[in-house]
């Protein structure tokens, strides 16, 4: 494998649910490249997942990947409740159906085709590649409605 691709990921929603964005910061040695999108009708878990996933998917061959995000949501899903959903058939300790089951089963599938590590950043902190992330999630709510 060579050296570390970086991915910062956030997620963004006006109103919970409501119109939402993600995005992504990929850095790669000195490249860069920057991702968003936007769903109308969302919530903001899942705004977290989709950055993540669409900056994994970007990736073009197997690699060594450090993804940052301000989600607990997302690093815990991912790095601890995973393992007892999927031993479950996706249910939680409470035998409910695990919420967005169908963008974990898809975040699962993009962390197995690359070594993949989890770091988490509090956000609004002024964690420079964090914000960037959370203004480019905005772009993508923004340019829902343009």
């Amino acid at each position: 494998m060579t050296q570390l691709v970086e991915i910062y990921s956030d997620g963004a929603c006006r109103g919970n649910p409501g119109p939402g964005g993600w995005g992504v910061l990929l850095r790669y040695g000195r490249h860069e490249r920057q991702l968003y999108g936007g769903e109308a009708d969302t919530t903001n878990n899942r705004m977290e997942l989709m950055a993540v996933i669409r900056g994994l998917q970007s990736l073009t061959r197997k690699s060594r990947v450090r993804v940052t995000t301000d989600s607990q949501y997302v690093k815990n899903g991912i790095t601890q409740w995973i393992h007892n959903w999927k031993r479950n058939g996706w249910k939680t300790a409470a035998k409910q159906s695990v919420k967005n089951a169908d963008l974990w089963q898809l975040l699962d599938a993009e962390v197995n085709k690359h070594r993949v590590e989890w770091a988490w950043v509090k956000g609004h902190s002024g964690h420079a590649e964090n914000e960037l992330a959370d203004e480019l999630a905005n772009r993508g709510i923004e340019e829902l409605s343009a």
